[in-house]
């Protein structure tokens, strides 16, 4: 099968053999596919590495036998997302979520949407913990485990000055008093403003990152993400 100029991003690449690169890239149809690059790294190669970097919009052609394939073709887009400083490792962070969570030939046309969304977020506000707690929670809603957000799970509106425990794959419960808390605790206000995607103060904040990191450990499971030591040893603002 042949496949020609298909929008999409290099999440990562790997070198394979002695001239040439395994490409993972996330497509706007194809969702994620794995490309060996023939040769890139000799020089004067048409596609060569220039082009074939992190964050850069390119159209792809490949063609297809199996699991892998072969790119044949690779122009850049004029428009990308020009990420500098610490929105440079927020932006392997996305990637990584993607490497880890996406299965290949798998299309996600609303993620996709959502990672172009994140890149120029970043691009223009830098890293903030609010870019990356919005594309995580529509991450999630795109792979079917969209948040419970405006009611709790018996179908009552979400107070904001309660207390909740939200319980991974169930949703919030309120909880009073000395009520044990069998989920991540978190406040009402903190569910309505994530349903939102916009928050009034910190805590919200650091509420929405121990809901949503939570959510996305139970996704991963063994499986670890390289970029969360990089952040704290970096100490990039949205570290541990």
């Amino acid at each position: 099968m042949r496949v020609d100029e298909q929008r999409g991003y290099v999440l990562h690449r790997y070198a394979h053999g002695e001239t040439s690169v395994l490409l993972e890239v996330f497509t706007a149809q194809f969702g994620r596919v794995g490309l060996i690059a023939r040769g890139v790294r000799r020089p004067g190669r048409a596609f060569a590495g220039a082009n074939l970097r992190p964050f850069q919009p390119l159209l792809l052609s490949w063609t297809e036998r199996g699991d892998l394939g072969t790119l044949v073709g690779a122009e850049a887009l004029s428009l990308h997302a020009d990420l500098r400083g610490n929105a440079i490792w927020c932006g392997f962070y996305v990637n990584e979520l993607l490497l880890r969570l996406l299965h290949r030939h798998e299309s996600h046309p609303d993620l996709y949407g959502a990672y172009e969304v994140v890149l120029q977020a970043l691009a223009e506000q830098g890293c903030q913990e609010s870019i990356l707690r919005i594309f995580e929670k529509r991450m999630l809603a795109a792979l079917g485990y969209g948040l419970l957000l405006s009611h709790d799970r018996r179908g009552r509106a979400i107070d904001a000055d309660a207390r909740y425990a939200y319980g991974i794959g169930e949703g919030p419960v309120p909880v009073t008093g000395n009520d044990p808390i069998n989920g991540v605790p978190v406040q009402g206000s903190t569910l309505l403003a994530l349903s939102a995607e916009k928050w009034s103060d910190p805590q919200q904040l650091r509420e929405a990152k121990r809901l949503l990191r939570a959510l996305v450990d139970e996704l991963l499971g063994d499986k670890r993400l390289h970029t969360r030591s990089l952040f704290r040893a970096l100490r990039v603002p949205p570290s541990e």
